[in-house]
């Protein structure tokens, strides 16, 4: 209990200093860290998205937490920084994704001092690295929880000009929605995420990659669903605990879905699927066959003892029964066929 207690303070306290050192533009920008007094069973780490800050994963974050996991939302490298920062002087967000890889690969040697498994998740960017490590380091990642990976942009003209162009781009804000984070940036700074979301899906169809849940949204206009369900489906092959769902267009889940501050009213949902697929070793199959009969009129638990999953399901049968509503609406292209494991 001393070296958990002493691990926790030292990472609390250097991880401080040196965000102290840097000069943060407010407090929301802040590594956020929500540990029980004890290791835990299971500790996440969530990686915000591309330009934004931890508060994004506070929501989900305390629903991890008060459902007994050890929680870390670190801040991502030049993020976070104050400064007048324009196409003159944009902030200093790195270009190469090897300073993402490290600093996730430090993160992860970290939480496995505060528990005995670790779960990554992440936004947008944030998602990407999370696939990225899930893929490097599949046995010592326990799940892996993917919103809105950017693997790729909308369309290929928004593709040519990450890849190309050279430009200050500035978000656009709906009014009454907030937006963590940087209010713009330079393009090769996102060239870093399509180049390490390329390789992620180049290599999840050669090697097995740790248990994986993407989450997609139809109202999403930042990132391509149809690469998210690639993935999906490629991993798949090699790992049949993925699981996939696509929010509803009529839900209007925007690609900043993690919380309503920044515009998802209905912001439950991803906590929901992702609190169900943590909890879970249920296969794809598995878990469409029960969706799939529970809509058919069945009782979630007369069809778990009929195929001899009452056992497996998590214990938190309300987060399960939203999953389980949201992956019936899975197109039927996504779903395994009868011989399929």
């Amino acid at each position: 209990m001393s070296d958990y207690a002493n691990a926790a303070a030292a990472l609390i306290k250097a991880t401080r200093g040196r965000e102290d050192a840097l000069g943060l533009r407010d407090e929301t920008s802040r590594s956020r860290f929500l540990l029980h007094k004890h290791p835990t069973a299971k500790v996440i780490v969530f990686f915000h998205g591309f330009t934004a800050s931890p508060e994004q994963f506070v929501p989900i974050g305390e629903a991890f937490f008060q459902a007994g996991y050890n929680v870390l939302i670190p801040l991502l490298p030049g993020h976070g920084q104050a400064g007048d920062w324009s196409d003159d002087n944009p902030p200093p967000l790195p270009i190469t994704p090897l300073l993402y890889q490290d600093f996730g690969q430090n993160w992860l040697e970290k939480a496995q001092s505060l528990g005995d498994r670790v779960l990554l998740g992440g936004l947008s960017g944030g998602s990407t690295l999370a696939a990225w490590l899930a893929l490097e380091h599949p046995q010592q990642v326990d799940r892996g929880l993917l919103f809105a990976p950017y693997l790729s942009g909308t369309n290929a003209f928004v593709d040519w000009v990450v890849e190309r162009m050279n430009v200050y781009f500035e978000w656009k804000s709906e009014p009454g929605v907030v937006s963590f984070g940087y209010k713009g940036f330079q393009m090769p700074a996102l060239r870093t995420f399509l180049a390490m979301g390329q390789e992620v899906l180049d290599r999840a169809k050669v090697q097995p990659t740790a248990p994986l849940l993407l989450v997609s949204s139809a109202s999403d206009r930042a990132v391509d669903s149809a690469e998210h369900q690639a993935l999906f489906q490629s991993a798949l092959k090699l790992q049949p605990q993925c699981w996939y769902h696509c929010f509803d267009r009529t839900l209007a889940i925007g690609h900043n879905m993690m919380t309503r501050a920044e515009g998802n009213e209905r912001a439950d949902l991803p906590i929901a699927i992702a609190k169900a697929y943590a909890e879970s070793d249920l296969t794809w199959k598995e878990v469409t066959t029960l969706s799939d009969r529970l809509q058919q009129g069945e009782t979630l638990e007369a069809i778990a003892a009929q195929l001899n999953l009452s056992q497996r399901l998590p214990s938190d049968r309300s987060a399960l029964l939203t999953a389980l509503q949201l992956i019936a609406q899975t197109p039927e292209e996504l779903k395994p066929h009868r011989d399929e494991g």
